[in-house]
């Protein structure tokens, strides 16, 4: 399940020792190395690129751990794994916006999704991703912050009667609001893709999810952008975004399950695939050793 790191570093050169130029090398000093060290916390120096999972035990790629690569496990936690906690806040608060978004039960005001947004998917999620960051996993901080700063801003702007960011807008222009809320998405559109290429050598889980995820942002932006003959949201497009919105949640879930359920608790481990080309599935299928050295 595990593989051995067979070197400290993400590329195969050694990173402690210093070129001078004709290619020859020198080891670092103890004192170079400790200020290569201090450096690289800064993203500089020699050490900059090294390898956070490197150092003992790795585990592979894991939606329930929000690791989209392979990590060391936390020896000694102090702190109950975040992700599924995160995940759970996003996914209700998703689920709920992605049902009014498709105008079910001729729901159209997400002036409920609002308190969800500012409790659960905001702030919930926001304390999960500062956890993530104790941790030590900078991707499920990165993520988990993002979008619970996502859903906070989300309620701020729509908060019916409290700062009149909406209705400030429509005095502008009957369309000023809905222009900038679609740009708004994109904006998200294009960090959630951010997202999506650092998950395709991890599972299809946990590539579903931000893939889901973008494909709603995109066409939730492009249904404010591109208006309806009235003025008014594209309703077919808005409801394909809440579509695919719903999609994200339940692998939300799905991944925050993975991560809780253990033989521990449950009659069953949920499948989470790698995909082939992934350290895992390269693994698997005989192409590397467990140090990950390319078999011949």
């Amino acid at each position: 399940m595990s593989a051995q790191p067979n070197t400290e570093h993400t590329g195969t050169a050694d990173f402690s020792k210093e070129t001078n130029g004709v290619g020859t090398q020198r080891e670092m000093s103890h004192e170079e190395h400790s200020a290569a060290k201090a450096a690289a916390r800064f993203g500089y120096g020699p050490l900059a690129h090294a390898n956070t999972a490197s150092g003992g035990e790795r585990l592979p790629a894991f939606g329930g751990e929000f690791q989209p690569g392979l990590y060391k496990g936390v020896a000694d936690r102090k702190f109950a794994n975040p992700a599924p906690l995160g995940l759970s806040a996003f996914a209700l608060t998703t689920f709920v916006l992605g049902l009014i978004n498709m105008g079910t039960r001729g729901l159209s005001s997400p002036s409920l999704v609002v308190g969800i947004a500012f409790g659960y998917g905001g702030l919930v999620q926001l304390l999960a991703g500062m956890w993530e960051m104790a941790v030590g996993n900078t991707f499920g901080a990165t993520a988990l912050s993002s979008y619970g700063g996502f859903w906070l801003s989300f309620a701020i702007i729509l908060t019916p009667g409290g700062f009149a960011i909406e209705e400030t807008l429509e005095g502008v222009s009957a369309t000023a609001f809905f222009d900038e809320f679609g740009l708004y998405l994109m904006g998200w559109f294009i960090f959630t893709f951010i997202l999506v290429l650092c998950t395709l050598r991890s599972t299809v889980a946990f590539f579903t999810l931000f893939f889901t995820l973008d494909l709603a942002f995109l066409l939730l932006g492009i249904g404010y952008l591109h208006r309806d003959a009235m003025g008014m949201p594209n309703t077919p497009i808005i409801k394909a975004g809440g579509f695919f919105a719903l999609l994200a949640a339940f692998t939300a879930w799905y991944n925050a399950l993975a991560g809780i359920a253990d033989d521990s608790n449950s009659f069953f481990i949920l499948p989470v695939i790698h995909f082939p080309w992934s350290v895992k599935g390269m693994e698997a299928r005989g192409k590397i050793d467990k140090e990950g050295n390319k078999i011949a």
